[in-house]
């Protein structure tokens, strides 16, 4: 099974630290983010992988080759002359992927979520993609209905809510867990261009069933900002209990 996993961005909110390494080579207890995710993926059979790059991508390309060493399959998508979002970095690598779901997962984000199971959820469901949720403090959600399906987003922080394909007033907040299984029809609905996977979902909401599947279990971690990169090496010093984030 194939796997992408968006490992271009630039780590702003890590300030000086991710000037001279990307983000997705910070150590955590002796492995990068990107080791994470590769090994994340390559347990679940998720064993050929393609990583887009963009900031400090020969950093990266170093990594992947060393990955590549131990024997992981690994394509690079370059995207060193203009970094894409997770829409349009997903667009441009579209030529990788085959005629089956594939895992779109975030290298920032760790997590023990069984990718088995998602993905079977997925292939019962039917739908243009699924979305891993998990019920988490924080000020950017999903909105789901009663069924799990996609039906907008909403930023605490800011006031915005944008809810399409249905006018239910009872609709859950979720947050999203850096993990999609997505069907290839979906390029079908896509173009090149600087865009967001959530973006994308918003518009395809009316025409298309996008599902969430919910997984409250384990472990989850983001590392985002100093903060975050400290609580994910402590975390790793002394597991199994998961951090408290509700």
């Amino acid at each position: 099974m194939k796997a992408m996993i968006m490992a271009a961005g630039r780590g702003t909110r890590l300030g000086k630290m991710s000037e001279t390494i990307p983000k997705v080579l910070l150590d955590i207890n002796g492995k990068s983010l990107l080791r994470h995710a590769v090994e994340n993926c390559a347990a679940s059979g998720f064993s050929d992988i393609i990583v887009n790059v963009h900031h400090l991508a020969g950093l990266v390309r170093n990594e992947i080759n060393l990955l590549r060493k131990e024997g992981f399959h690994i394509t690079i998508s370059d995207e060193s002359d203009r970094l894409l979002e997770t829409g349009g970095g997903l667009y441009r690598a579209r030529s990788f992927f085959g005629r089956e779901p594939f895992l779109l997962a975030n290298a920032d984000t760790i997590t023990d979520l069984d990718l088995k199971a998602f993905y079977n959820f997925h292939l019962e469901k039917k739908g243009l993609a699924a979305l891993a949720v998990r019920k988490r403090a924080g000020s950017r959600f999903f909105l789901v209905d009663r069924e799990g399906l996609l039906r907008g987003w909403c930023n605490k922080s800011t006031g915005e809510r944008i809810v399409e394909g249905t006018l239910a007033d009872d609709l859950e907040e979720i947050s999203f867990s850096g993990r999609h299984i997505i069907s290839p029809e979906i390029f079908d609905y896509m173009d090149d261009g600087v865009y967001s996977m959530t973006a994308l979902y918003l518009k395809l909401i009316p025409a298309h069933n996008i599902f969430t599947y919910r997984s409250d279990d384990g472990y989850w971690l983001t590392v985002g900002s100093p903060e975050e990169l400290e609580e994910a090496r402590n975390y790793f010093r002394s597991p199994p209990i998961p951090p408290k984030r509700d």
